[in-house]
């Protein structure tokens, strides 16, 4: 049974994409993307992400560390979304 407050249709313990520094919570989360080959969340800064800095955590986690990307939990696949700043307005777009 699906938890009420929680507003993903993905489990709170799947996995997602991140940044050693968002992890550490030295940079917020600007970019998100909502892949639409195999369905993975991707929760990033806007630097360039390299595979030593990659890490992976659970969905909740990504949500310990900013709740405001439950606003995206309806990102369709294959859609990204930006900010400016933690607080700013979310913009969304297809990837194209």
């Amino acid at each position: 049974m699906k938890d009420k407050f929680w507003p993903f249709n993905d489990e709170p313990n799947v996995m997602v994409i991140t940044s050693k520094n968002i992890l550490e919570r030295k940079t917020e989360i600007l970019t998100i993307s909502h892949d639409e080959d195999d369905g993975m969340w991707q929760f990033l800064d806007n630097s360039d992400l390299n595979e030593d800095d990659a890490r992976i955590l659970s969905l909740k986690e990504i949500c310990e560390i900013d709740e405001t990307v439950k606003e995206l939990a309806n990102l369709p696949l294959g859609w990204h979304a930006w900010r400016e700043r933690r607080g700013s307005t979310w913009y969304k777009k297809i990837n194209r």
